[in-house]
């Protein structure tokens, strides 16, 4: 569904509502995964990304079980939990145990290799989100850092980002000058302003909330907005917790 109008500071702004039910999806018997854009084998060419955000997979790994050695090359990847816990370990010899409040960030530069897995009694929910660098072949790294008491302000809490006015401020720095990743743990009947920039990217983590102008979304729904003017974004009855990206900026080609 497409939402359109005027925009005070960017122009005209449009709002795509991307239902959680339209994702591609993966399910083994001990990973589901849900694909917010092209992934693997699911290819839909006008589905490949948004803004800077190239992957944004909404996952629930079984306990024991989890993704071994793999590569990655010229990402920032960024892993928020939702429930439980993931370890993470690196060929940097990097080794996290990441759960809810907990940022975590690996920049996999000119070439990483890592695992990622549930070694808790229950299920793991997580959304790991991937975005371009602002040049590749950079040398790799791992950050993670607490966030909990923060995100009780109920503000949209920078957690992972490199713009510049987050230098200091956010719990991890990406190598993107151009984005920057918020969460917000709203309580019930909270509003909190979306970002004033060319992309933003809303995705409900938790619970349900109103997007002014756009309508009502609920857990795994997301909004594309471009040329974003600030909206209200209010949550539901039973409070909510959302993921923004910010961007002011888009892919581009590296020579």
């Amino acid at each position: 569904m497409f939402v359109s109008g005027s925009g005070a500071m960017l122009g005209a702004v449009s709002v795509e509502i991307r239902p959680a039910a339209d994702r591609f999806s993966t399910e083994t018997g001990w990973l589901e995964s849900y694909h917010s854009f092209s992934f693997g084998p699911h290819l839909d060419p006008a589905n490949t990304s948004f803004g800077l955000l190239l992957v944004h997979n909404d996952e629930v790994v079984a306990p024991g079980t989890g993704f071994d050695t793999h590569p990655h090359r010229d990402l920032e990847i960024v892993t928020w939990v939702l429930r439980g816990s993931l370890v993470h370990q690196d060929s940097e010899g990097n080794r996290g145990l990441v759960y809810p409040g907990l940022a975590q960030r690996m920049s996999a530069g000119r070439g990483i290799r890592h695992s990622e897995k549930n070694d808790a009694g229950e299920p793991v929910r997580y959304v790991q989100m991937w975005v371009q660098p602002d040049e590749p072949d950079l040398p790799p790294s791992y950050q993670q850092s607490e966030v909990d008491d923060r995100l009780r302000t109920g503000e949209l809490v920078p957690i992972a980002s490199g713009l510049p006015e987050h230098a200091g401020t956010a719990a991890v720095r990406i190598n993107q000058r151009n984005a920057g990743l918020y969460v917000a743990r709203l309580r019930p009947r909270a509003t909190v302003a979306l970002p004033v920039a060319p992309y933003v990217h809303l995705f409900v983590a938790l619970g349900a909330v109103a997007l002014e102008g756009a309508g009502d979304l609920g857990t795994a729904d997301a909004a594309r907005v471009v040329d974003a003017d600030g909206r209200r974004l209010t949550a539901g009855p039973d409070g909510a917790e959302v993921l923004v990206w910010e961007m002011r900026g888009d892919l581009q080609r590296w020579a």
